[in-house]
């Protein structure tokens, strides 16, 4: 197996914007919402939270889709290099219409339990479960999905 790059999903502009804007948007009316009603601190101050959060997870959102998604012959990892699974390690790749699966993307289910981790918007990955998808180019993904369910079927 080799270090190569074979498939790559890269993410879409307008999914990318339209997400993070979307975000961006619920922390401003939070915000406005926030100071425009009559003075009611308790209420306020969990608009301004909540606000805070949504601008939060916008930022973090924006950061983490500057990445693609890239397949080796060993490796599941994204373009900052981090990995979310070994290619030994899986054991299926589910897309299915009822398959718990982030938007225009698949789930990786592996043999052993792995850190917790998030990228907004790119992937997930809990227990034995990796989520792949949300803002990525929805074509290149069923490639990757379907290239990587073969090399599972080969192995």
């Amino acid at each position: 197996m080799t270090d190569e790059v074979i498939a790559r999903i890269d993410v879409a502009p307008g999914r990318r914007w339209l997400g993070v804007g979307m975000i961006g948007l619920l922390a401003a009316l939070l915000v406005y919402l926030a100071m425009s009603i009559p003075f009611h601190l308790p209420r306020q101050l969990g608009l301004l939270a909540a606000g805070g959060l949504a601008f939060w997870l916008a930022m973090a959102m924006h950061r983490s889709t500057s990445v693609s998604i890239e397949l080796t012959g060993t490796q599941l990892r994204d373009g900052s290099g981090m990995v979310l699974a070994e290619i030994a390690d899986i054991v299926a790749v589910e897309r299915g219409v009822l398959a718990f699966k982030p938007s225009n993307g698949f789930l990786v289910r592996t043999a052993s339990k792995q850190a917790r981790a998030w990228k907004p918007g790119l992937w997930w990955r809990l227990g034995r479960r990796v989520g792949v998808g949300g803002v990525l180019s929805a074509g290149q993904t069923k490639a990757m999905a379907d290239t990587l369910a073969a090399m599972i079927v080969n192995r």
